[in-house]
């Protein structure tokens, strides 16, 4: 039962295309770079992600963490902002990154099974020169 309200609310908040904004946050490192990063960490909480967000400020983003590592691929579904994904080791190191395009259904997905996507502002990392096997540091990650 419990599973069900779940859903529904997931449902509900996507219908109603109100933006998740009470996320617990972490600080992460790029190099020289501080970004501090909203938590999606359960079900809907990744399920609704940057969905209906109209802005970001620039050093901001979205850690989705998972239970386990996988294959993870991600669309853009009512998500108004274009983002980047970077699919994100265990250790933190950035397996590959995808450039995604708003209100867009196609799927992006990671090289290889990881537990971590930041997703960014579209042009972040590449302003920055941040490409796959840079390694990201923070509390999330393993040494």
């Amino acid at each position: 039962m419990a599973s069900l309200i779940s859903a529904f609310m997931v449902f509900t908040a996507n219908a109603q295309g109100t933006p998740q904004t009470q996320l617990q946050r972490t600080t992460l490192n790029a190099g020289m770079h501080l970004l501090q990063v909203q938590l999606a960490q359960d079900f809907e909480q990744r399920q609704i992600g940057l969905m209906w967000r109209k802005e970001m400020p620039q050093n901001e983003g979205m850690l989705f963490v998972f239970e386990q590592a996988g294959v993870q691929c991600f669309w853009m579904r009512n998500t108004l902002l274009p983002l980047t994904a970077a699919f994100v080791a265990d250790d933190g190191t950035i397996v590959n990154l995808a450039d995604m395009k708003p209100m867009n259904d196609n799927s992006h997905c990671s090289h290889k099974p990881v537990r971590y996507v930041l997703e960014m502002n579209q042009g972040w990392f590449a302003k920055r020169n941040i490409q796959a096997g840079f390694k990201l540091t923070g509390p999330v990650f393993s040494k």
